[in-house]
C-alpha cells in the first residue's frame, strides 16, 4: 500500500489519510511530492488519469485520489480498525461533520494555510470568526454523545483525521474556539503520529513563501 502525499509542513489534505493510517497502524509506504517545486505531480496524474492533487492511495491495482474517499476505502478494507464509530447515530454525526469539513470552512482554509512549523498571529476576519463559531457548534454537538475517550466520538477515527489540519490552523494562528475544542486539540497534538508528522515537517527544506508570509510570527 502506497500513499502519495505533498509537503508535510503545508499539505493539509495529505495529513488526513497519513495520520489516520498511522494511528490505525495500517502499514504503508509514502512518497512525498513537493508539487510547487517540481512537475512530478502533473506527470504522475497524467499517467494515472487523475487530478493533479494529493493525497493518492495506491493499493491492489487501484489508484485512489481524495482524502475522504481514501478514508472510506480504508474503513471498508479494515473494519476491525473501527475508523467510524459503531453507534449508528454517532457514525452519522461523524460522517456529516467530515463531509462539512471536506467542502466547507472556506474562509479559515483560504486565509490560513496549514504551516506546522510556524506560530503566528492573524487578525480574525468576520469570515474566519464565522468558521470558528461553526467549529464550536460542531464540538458542542459531539460533547452530547455518550463516549469514552478524548476524541470527537471517543476513540480516534476518520472524523478526527478530517479535522486534523484545523487543529494546526487554530493553534498556529492563535485562534480560540471553545474549551471543548482546546481539549480535543491537545489530544490530537499529543498523538505520537502527529508528533512524528511535525518532526518531519520541521525537517523539510522546501519553503512556500506565499504561505510563510501570512500572519505575524510570534
Amino acid at each position: 500500500m502506497q500513499l502519495v502525499i505533498g509537503y508535510k509542513n503545508y499539505s493539509s489534505w495529505s495529513l488526513r489519510p497519513w495520520l489516520l493510517m498511522r494511528v490505525a497502524q495500517i502499514e504503508f509506504t509514502e512518497t512525498v511530492i513537493p508539487f510547487m517545486h517540481c512537475e512530478e505531480l502533473q506527470e504522475f496524474a497524467a499517467v494515472h488519469q487523475i487530478p493533479a492533487q494529493v493525497p493518492v492511495l495506491q493499493h491492489d491495482g487501484l489508484t485512489l485520489p481524495d482524502s475522504l474517499a481514501i478514508a472510506e476505502y480504508l474503513a471498508e478494507l479494515y473494519p476491525q480498525a473501527m475508523l467510524w464509530p459503531n453507534n449508528r447515530r454517532a457514525r452519522a454525526q461523524a460522517r456529516a461533520a467530515s463531509a462539512e469539513m471536506h467542502s466547507g470552512f472556506h474562509a479559515l482554509r483560504s486565509a490560513c494555510p496549514m504551516n506546522c512549523r510556524a506560530i503566528k498571529t492573524l487578525p480574525v476576519s468576520p469570515g474566519i470568526q464565522a468558521d470558528l463559531d461553526r467549529l464550536a457548534t460542531i464540538w458542542s454537538r459531539f460533547d452530547q454523545l455518550d463516549k469514552d475517550g478524548e476524541f470527537l466520538c471517543g476513540q480516534f477515527g476518520i472524523v478526527d483525521a478530517m479535522f486534523a489540519p484545523v487543529m494546526w490552523r487554530v493553534r498556529g494562528y492563535g485562534f480560540s474556539v471553545s474549551r471543548s475544542f482546546a481539549r480535543w486539540s491537545d489530544a490530537m497534538f499529543a498523538l505520537p503520529a502527529m508528533q512524528q508528522w511535525l518532526a518531519a515537517a520541521t525537517a523539510e527544506q522546501w519553503v512556500i513563501d506565499d504561505y510563510d508570509k501570512i500572519g505575524e510570527t510570534v
